[in-house]
């Protein structure tokens, strides 16, 4: 048996030989709950502090910021006025884990390369802050990702240390 035959040939093998993705982190995860000022209190009772809060542009649902320790940082999602992807949200799985975001240095880069790796990505948008797009959560894994590119003017919502993983953005 020769050293080759000894390697399996599998996707991990095969994956070495694409362009590496750009550079990406954990922002922060999403939990969707029925009402901010209800569950963070036991936000507050884990040692997070709130660094962000504020209701989106057509008032549908509102989210909250909170860090805990240096790198780690948890959003709460709730519906505020009528009805959104979030009141379906809550009424079919209830509160909890929403989505996983991760910070990514160059989002357009990100995209190609999930979509060169067959992931379905939907919802890209430009943003007051940044760019996003999803992951659509029919993958194996079952979790809806956000990538998120921050825009150079992401940093007037508050200090840095507490709206940046690490208080710096990822660079490219």
């Amino acid at each position: 048996m020769s050293p080759d035959d000894s390697v399996p040939s599998d996707s991990t093998t095969a994956a070495a030989t694409e362009p590496a993705p750009p550079a990406a982190r954990v922002d922060h995860v999403g939990i969707a709950v029925d009402d901010v000022e209800a569950a963070e209190p036991t936000l507050f009772a884990l040692g997070c502090e709130r660094v962000h809060r504020e209701t989106v542009a057509d008032g549908s649902f509102e989210w909250a910021t909170y860090v805990l320790g240096d790198a780690s940082r948890i959003e709460l999602i709730a519906p505020v006025d009528g009805e959104s992807f979030l009141t379906t949200f809550l009424d079919e799985h209830g509160p909890g884990l929403h989505h996983v975001t991760l910070e990514v240095s160059d989002i357009d880069a990100m995209v190609a390369a999930l979509e060169t790796a067959g992931e379905r990505v939907v919802g890209y948008a430009v943003e007051d802050g940044w760019t996003e797009a999803f992951v659509s959560p029919r993958n194996p894994t079952g979790a809806l990702f956000q990538l998120m590119e921050y825009h150079d003017d992401y940093g007037e919502k508050g200090a840095d240390d507490a709206l940046f993983v690490h208080g710096e953005r990822l660079d490219s």
